[in-house]
């Protein structure tokens, strides 16, 4: 329940075409100074709400986090559905909310402890999940 893990790490997959757009799922992880591969948690992982940005919101992003530029069709997607941009090409997204995208948003409206590890008061349970292949 957020703490400890299977006592294994899965090495970091970063996919320029995956990103940290509203309703991902991706790896938690320890912080660069520990883990300066980013090796990826072999069972925690977080799923993405975030905010919807502005252009200037991005561009500032781009400048002082990334130092790189986010794809015009990756901003256009932070503009309208929202996300979390900073983390791209830092933690590894594996999978994606396909249904149910207003539960993600009732989920982050849980009380949380407010404090280090932050997590929500009650135990949140995902009652049930499948795999979706992903299209050639």
């Amino acid at each position: 329940m957020g703490d400890g893990g299977p006592g294994y790490t899965i090495p970091a997959e970063f996919r320029t075409t995956l990103f940290h757009r509203k309703g991902v799922l991706a790896a938690a992880r320890q912080s660069d100074d520990v883990n300066p591969e980013k090796l990826s948690s072999g069972s925690q992982f977080y799923i993405v709400q975030g905010r919807k940005f502005s252009d200037a919101g991005l561009d500032s992003i781009e400048n002082l986090r990334l130092k790189r530029k986010l794809p015009p069709s990756h901003r256009e997607v932070y503009k309208t559905l929202g996300g979390v941009p900073h983390l791209d090409q830092a933690y590894t997204v594996f999978g994606e909310v396909m249904e149910g995208l207003d539960v993600v948003d009732i989920i982050a409206t849980e009380p949380t402890t407010r404090q280090p590890p932050d997590r929500p008061l009650k135990d949140i349970h995902i009652m049930k999940a499948r795999l979706i292949k992903r299209k050639k």
